[in-house]
């Protein structure tokens, strides 16, 4: 199993981060405040997760203006699509692992 957990990535070790990524793997790129209301986080929590992600690559941020508002986009890039992929395919890969195991020590009656 080690193999399967070594495919873990650290940076989705949280529910919040996790959250996040799937939330922008939904779409191109999605507004700061998008993100922020439905991971349900403060401006704070969202932006120390972005650097974390900004700093390993997984997501890339654009600032613009909507007239003379700033806003802030968020948008996974390929390597981070690519990461959460890897992530979610190590854990459907415990999840089969223990629907084996089930099967074989747990036979039906």
């Amino acid at each position: 199993m080690d193999d399967v957990t070594d495919n873990l990535d650290e940076l989705f070790r949280t529910a919040t981060r996790l959250r996040i990524a799937a939330f922008l793997s939904g779409c191109d790129e999605a507004e700061f405040r998008a993100v922020q209301e439905y991971c349900d986080l403060s401006p704070s929590a969202l932006s120390k997760n972005v650097s974390a992600f900004e700093e390993a690559g997984y997501l890339a941020v654009r600032k613009g203006h909507v007239g003379k508002t700033p806003r802030t986009w968020l948008a996974l890039t390929d390597r981070g699509r690519s990461a959460l992929a890897g992530h979610l395919a190590a854990m459907q890969s415990i999840a089969d692992a223990a629907a084996r195991h089930a099967r074989q020590h747990n036979p039906p009656q």
